[in-house]
C-alpha cells in the first residue's frame, strides 16, 4: 500500500457500488472509482490497487481505461469488497472487451503457481467486469491467468487465456459467468473452491491431448465443486483440434468432483469423457465426475466406467449456497 495514496471511496453499498445494466457500454469510471489508464490518475492497475485503503469496509472499486496493460497484479486482502470493471461498449459479452492485461510468468521462474498469475486474486467480496487476462508462456510449464484465491469472486464477461492451468478456482465460492476460457491441460483447476461455471466459451487449443478440468478434492470432507452450467466446448477458433483429443476432466486428487450439465460438447471431446491421471496413479476411486443433459458429438459415446449420468442437473444453491444472490451478479447468470 502507498500510504500518501490511501483513498476512502465514496460511500456506496457493496452490491450496488457501480450499478449495471445489461447491454450498456460503460466507457467512463463509476463514481468513486479509481481510475487506470487513459485520463486517470494511474498508469498501471497495480498502482491502483497499491492506492486502495486496506482499513475501510466501503467498497472500493477500480476502472480500467482500454489498453494493453503489459504487468501482474496482485490483489491483497482487503477488509471491503472490491470490483473492478473494464471499459466496453457492451458489458453482457466479452466480445467487446478493449482492456487486456498479460504477462508471461510460469513455473520455470516462479516458485509456485499463485506467483504465475496475471490476476494474484487474494481478497474475498471481489467482482471483476470485461478485462482480458492472459498468460503468454504456452505449452511447457504451469502459467496461469488468475489466481483466484478467496470466497465470494465473481467473475463476468472476462477472458482468461492460457495453455496449461489457466484457471486456479482454488478456494471459497465462486463464479464465472458469461465468459471465455482458453487452455489446454487442467486449465480449470484447484482444491477447495466451489466454483459454478456458467454461459461460458471453453475453448481449447491445437494439442495432441488436452483435459479441461482438474479437480483437487482431497477428501469426503472437502466442499471442492465444479459445475459447468450451460456453457460451450468447442476448439479455439483458428486451431485445429483432432476429434476425441480432450477430455472433460482428469483427478488431480482422488475424491474430484466436477459435473457439466446442459453444456454443448463438440467433438474435440474423446467418447470416454473423462480420463485419470496417470497410468499407475489413477485416483479415480472416490471421483465424482458426472453428466446431464449435454448435447453435441462430444456428449455421445461410452462414458469412462468412474463417470455418471446425472438424472438431474446440479443446482447453482447446491454449489454457491442457498445465500448466493447476496453476492452473485444473477443478471450474468443463465
Amino acid at each position: 500500500m502507498l500510504p500518501s495514496l490511501a483513498l476512502v471511496v465514496t460511500a456506496v453499498t457493496a452490491a450496488a457500488a457501480c450499478p449495471l445494466e445489461a447491454r450498456a457500454a460503460r466507457t467512463s469510471p463509476p463514481s468513486g472509482c479509481l481510475a487506470v489508464g487513459g485520463s486517470g490518475k494511474y498508469s498501471t492497475v497495480q498502482a491502483a490497487v497499491n492506492a486502495l485503503s486496506t482499513s475501510t469496509t466501503t467498497a472500493q472499486c477500480i476502472f480500467i481505461y482500454k489498453g494493453t496493460y503489459k504487468e501482474q497484479v496482485y490483489i491483497p486482502t482487503l477488509k471491503s469488497a472490491l470490483t473492478l470493471y473494464g471499459e466496453t461498449t457492451n458489458t453482457a459479452s466479452y466480445a467487446a472487451n478493449t482492456v487486456t492485461i498479460t504477462q508471461g510468468k510460469s513455473q520455470d521462474d516462479s516458485p509456485n503457481n499463485d506467483e504465475t498469475a496475471t490476476l494474484r486474486a487474494h481478497t474475498p467480496n471481489l467482482k471483476v467486469y470485461n478485462i482480458n487476462l492472459v498468460n503468454t508462456r504456452g505449452q511447457g510449464s504451469q502459467a496461469l491467468a488468475v489466481s483466484a484465491q478467496n470466497d465470494r469472486q465473481g467473475y463476468y464477461a472476462c477472458q482468461f487465456k492460457g495453455f496449461q492451468d489457466t484457471v486456479l478456482a482454488q478456494d471459497g465460492a465462486q463464479v464465472y459467468a458469461k465468459s471465455y476460457i482458453e487452455g489446454a491441460t487442467d486449465f480449470i483447476f484447484g482444491q477447495k473452491a466451489k466454483a459454478w461455471f456458467d454461459g461460458v466459451d471453453i475453448r481449447v487449443v491445437a494439442a495432441s491431448v488436452g483435459y479441461i478440468t482438474a479437480n483437487g478434492r482431497d477428501s469426503a470432507s472437502n466442499p471442492s465443486y465444479y459445475v459447468i452450467n450451460k456453457s460451450t466446448v468447442a476448439a479455439k477458433s483458428g486451431d485445429t483440434v483432432k476429434a476425441g483429443a480432450y477430455y472433460l476432466g482428469r483427478p488431480w486428487r482422488n475424491y474430484a468432483r466436477v459435473v457439466f450439465q446442459q453444456t454443448s460438447l463438440s467433438g474435440v471431446v474423446n467418447a470416454a469423457g473423462w480420463k485419470i491421471w496417470n497410468s499407475g496413479d489413477e485416483r479415480t476411486d472416490h471421483v465424482e465426475f458426472g453428466e446431464y443433459g449435454n448435447s453435441g458429438d462430444g456428449a455421445k459415446g461410452t462414458r469412462a466406467s468412474f463417470a455418471k449420468k446425472l438424472s438431474a442437473a446440479v443446482s447453482i444453491s447446491t454449489v454457491l449456497g442457498s445465500d448466493y444472490k447476496s453476492w452473485v451478479d444473477t443478471a450474468y447468470l443463465s
